[in-house]
């Protein structure tokens, strides 16, 4: 199959969830700095949740860069990690009003490990479709920037509980840690 499509669906899906989360940022009822202050939380967090929207579509980008082609299990993992991703608009939502109280805040690490989850899930459908001589097994080899992931929503869900700003500041460390695509895959594509 021809991953084009699958590719235009999931761009699609991620403009679309974007679309819902600025939406839910309510226009204030005045024209002082005091009407933007109760925002200033909102904003935070339509800024970080479009910040993981993001990263998401940009190494989905560099992940079907070296893709050959898709099957019926790579479209079904490919939904699994959209499924889970459209969910961060409720958990923004459920933050913003709650003001990053504990349990929401550890809902919102919940979904984002469930997204690194899925991501891996769909990293090893591909893989195995591929074969052992696919391209994302050969810039797989190591696999660190996942692990750290997994340290820190855990650290972030569990730290949530006692210091909800901790776990955020765990959430935005993972963040960083896939902002920029795996070079791996850049200097793959480079030597093919």
């Amino acid at each position: 199959m021809n991953k084009n499509r699958l590719e235009a669906f999931s761009d699609g899906v991620l403009a679309i969830i974007i679309t819902i989360m600025v939406l839910e940022i309510k226009i204030p009822h005045g024209t002082d700095l005091a009407a933007i202050k109760p925002l200033i939380p909102v904003a935070f967090s339509y800024l970080f949740s479009f910040i993981y929207v993001g990263i998401y579509w940009n190494n989905h980008h560099h992940l079907f860069q070296v893709v050959k082609g898709v099957n019926g299990a790579i479209l079904w993992g490919n939904l699994h990690l959209l499924f889970w991703i459209s969910l961060l608009p409720f958990a923004t939502g459920w933050i913003d009003e709650n003001h990053f109280a504990s349990l929401p805040v550890a809902f919102y690490g919940f979904i984002l490990a469930m997204c690194g989850l899925a991501w891996k899930i769909l990293t090893l459908i591909i893989m195995k479709h591929e074969g052992t001589d696919s391209r994302l097994r050969q810039v797989y080899k190591s696999d660190y920037k996942q692990y750290l992931s997994v340290v820190g929503y855990v650290s972030g869900i569990a730290l949530s509980f006692y210091y909800p700003a901790v776990s955020v500041l765990m959430y935005v460390l993972v963040a960083l840690i896939w902002f920029i695509p795996d070079r791996r895959i850049e200097r793959n594509l480079k030597n093919h």
